[in-house]
């Protein structure tokens, strides 16, 4: 089969590679799209080392159909349309105990600890298998992933109809946390950023989401000036590296300043860097800092809006390009961040059409 092979840090190639057998207790997937996450930017640039060893095949990001079932395996059929859970847990540490699985403490992810579904083909115990409406496009299912993180997010948040919403950060992570408090409350949603393009995304898909550039003005003044001076039920920081910007508080800070007192603050970015934070501007309105991280079986909830129709799922898609073409993908959201959200990979053939 083929696979887009991480052959050294920066660098994707088009290789042959062995086709996974379909062991007992798995099935064999064709693999029919998958994206790139932000994750997978990190680990192609060499960032994950030494958890990630070259050569590898990256994507965690991915959906497909059931071409094999193997001996012992119940429930499962030829033809099946499966979302992969990435997340392998060890069951046996403290959180794992309490049935917290994201926080486990040796969590692994296949496409990073293991390889990953860049290819043609991949073997999975059903055990990490969402079965998918055979109506929902196979691009759409590629998605699922994503959007469970914002699913968990916004769990996580506990929003409830009627909330008002910030989300700091307009790309990947954000839009998806849009479009899942989208499936709750029809309030108004703040999207706030510093790239324009990113920034018309929510406004062009959702009603009542106003998008505030941080560069161009305070965004906790506007939010406090459109919420009467209360601010808003719900923040969510999703930018993980931030800018700084002159006269303006970091994001985890402007979160807990625009959430009205009882708020909630839900902190999702995984930058290295300090965010200085002033624990008085919280303790004042006994407001709460939540964090969330990858999903805890939301990829149920995922699918059940893409079936009904609640999600929005063009909203993030900005290319589709064949896997050979793998490594074009990771240099186009390099070059241009601001207009590409996610790059599908299409799988289905060994070779472009």
């Amino acid at each position: 089969m083929k696979a887009a092979v991480l052959t050294e840090y920066n660098k994707v190639e088009w290789l042959d590679v062995e086709k996974p057998t379909c062991k007992p207790g798995e099935v064999l997937i064709q693999v029919c799209y998958g994206c790139i996450c932000g994750s997978d930017q990190h680990i192609h640039k060499g960032e994950f080392h030494p958890r990630t060893k070259t050569p590898m095949i990256m994507g965690h990001e991915f959906g497909g159909l059931v071409v094999e079932v193997g001996e012992g395996v119940e429930g499962w059929n030829v033809s099946d349309k499966v979302a992969p859970d990435p997340i392998i847990w060890c069951g046996k540490c403290p959180a794992c105990l309490k049935g917290h699985y994201p926080a486990c403490t040796s969590l692994k992810l296949i496409g990073i600890d293991s390889d990953g579904g860049f290819a043609q083909f991949i073997s999975l115990p059903p055990s990490m298998l969402y079965k998918v409406p055979a109506d929902i496009p196979d691009e759409h299912v590629a998605l699922v992933e994503v959007l469970s993180i914002g699913c968990h997010a916004k769990n996580r948040a506990n929003v409830k109809k009627g909330d008002t919403v910030v989300i700091w950060g307009s790309g990947k992570v954000g839009l998806c946390i849009l479009e899942a408090v989208r499936t709750v409350t029809d309030n108004i949603v703040f999207m706030v950023d510093i790239l324009e393009p990113r920034l018309a995304i929510g406004p062009k898909y959702y009603e009542n989401v106003i998008a505030i550039d941080a560069s161009k003005e305070n965004p906790v003044e506007r939010i406090k000036a459109e919420t009467e001076g209360k601010g808003v039920d719900i923040a969510f920081e999703a930018v993980g590296h931030a800018y700084e910007i002159e006269g303006l508080v970091n994001p985890v800070r402007g979160c807990i300043q625009s959430v009205c007192g009882g708020g909630t603050v839900c902190v999702l970015g995984l930058g290295n860097e300090p965010a200085p934070i002033v624990f008085k501007e919280l303790i004042w309105k006994e407001a709460k800092i939540v964090s969330s991280r990858v999903s805890h079986g939301e990829f149920a909830e995922a699918i059940e809006h893409l079936k009904n129709g609640r999600f929005k799922p063009e909203a993030l898609i900005s290319q589709k390009l064949h896997g050979s073409q793998t490594q074009r993908g990771f240099e186009i959201l390099d070059e241009n961040p601001a207009e590409n959200i996610k790059i599908l990979l299409d799988f289905r053939s060994a070779y472009p059409d």
